[in-house]
């Protein structure tokens, strides 16, 4: 398999010093080869169209395409499927993946969206285990949620965590985040670029395609 690689940049602060973030920025357009097009395609469900994601909550490319993403699904009324893709080289998002489902499993869905959403916006200060237990800790008072000592005693969120990764290695993924809208009609899926420079213009060609199996979704206003 390839090597797996998220695309890293900008500086971090760790300890109290400013570092350079490791750089393994690699151009990426469009070039995953889909191992497995029918797992791809069976991500669709009943859906028109909709986004697929494979993230790594450490990975600052990705959250640099969240609140694209984020807008894009708002406006579009599209549905958004987040899986975990973390990778071994960065310490503390398989944990971040675990929190962030056992906010899903314990309260709701839109809590452990919110949790990822929050870890992406404030990465760049979240730079050891420790620093993302205290956010953690803290994210869940403010929405008035008590921790357990232990948020998953049986392994379930680990497993769960696990079959998202072990589904991006069958279909190929080498990089994060890899994105692909799906459709049902016209191209099954095309992915999108890491920048998410052409996402808009993708969902607009799948929503063309799909237009005769549903109501027009609403364009979004370019900002």
């Amino acid at each position: 398999m390839p090597a797996i690689f998220s695309m890293t940049r900008g500086l971090r602060l760790v300890g109290g010093t400013v570092l350079l973030a490791a750089v393994a920025v690699m151009a990426h357009a469009q070039t995953t080869q889909v191992h497995d097009p029918a797992l791809l395609r069976q991500q669709l469900g009943g859906a028109r169209v909709a986004i697929v994601e494979f993230a790594d909550l450490e990975c600052p490319q990705c959250a640099h395409a969240n609140p694209i993403l984020k807008q894009a699904v708002a406006q579009y009324h599209i549905p958004w499927i987040r899986r975990d893709f973390p990778l071994q080289q960065h310490i503390w998002s398989r944990q971040a993946a675990l929190n962030a489902r056992w906010f899903e499993t314990a309260k709701s869905k839109a809590l452990g969206d919110e949790y990822r959403d929050e870890v992406f916006a404030n990465q760049n200060s979240i730079y050891s285990l420790v620093v993302l237990n205290d956010f953690t800790q803290k994210f869940a008072r403010s929405h008035g949620v008590t921790l357990p000592f232990a948020i998953d005693p049986m392994g379930k969120l680990d497993a769960a965590v696990k079959a998202d990764s072990d589904m991006g290695q069958r279909l190929g993924i080498d990089h994060t985040p890899t994105v692909w809208v799906l459709a049902s009609k016209g191209a099954p899926y095309t992915e999108v670029s890491t920048d998410m420079h052409d996402l808009y213009q993708i969902i607009d060609q799948a929503l063309a395609n799909t237009k005769d199996s549903g109501a027009a979704a609403k364009k979004p206003v370019k900002k």
